[in-house]
């Protein structure tokens, strides 16, 4: 690693410009769940002309979780449905992770998504 941080120095640092990136984007500093949830309308790639059902945006939270489980290789994207969503198929179980694990293995994903993306150009 180049900048002479530690790996979690850097998912901090990083992590830090994706809630700066939302707070100056929606003017509020989001939870995990409410990235996770712009993560899936993204992926679906339009937005209904109707509000979300409550299942649609569990679904669309899971979504999200699966195309940044992806980048581990534990899920894959199988096509669409007849809706047009995305459909995710498991390869592999998931770890049985703490709460405070899944949290930052998320986090580092989020952050993976950022870049692959092209959203987000991270300062270190």
């Amino acid at each position: 690693m180049e900048s002479g941080l530690s790996l979690n120095d850097e998912i901090r640092l990083k992590w830090s410009q994706v809630m700066v990136f939302f707070e100056n984007t929606f003017d509020k500093k989001p939870d995990l769940n409410a990235i996770l949830f712009l993560i899936g309308i993204r992926e679906l790639g339009e937005l209904p002309e109707k509000k979300f059902t409550k299942e649609e945006k569990t679904y669309l939270m899971h979504m999200a979780n699966c195309k940044l489980f992806s980048y581990s290789g534990y899920y894959q994207m199988n096509g669409h449905d007849n809706k047009g969503w995305p459909v995710w198929e498991n390869l592999k179980p998931l770890p049985n992770l703490t709460l405070i694990e899944q949290e930052h293995v998320l986090r580092q994903h989020i952050i993976e998504y950022f870049e692959k993306e092209e959203i987000i150009t991270f300062t270190l």
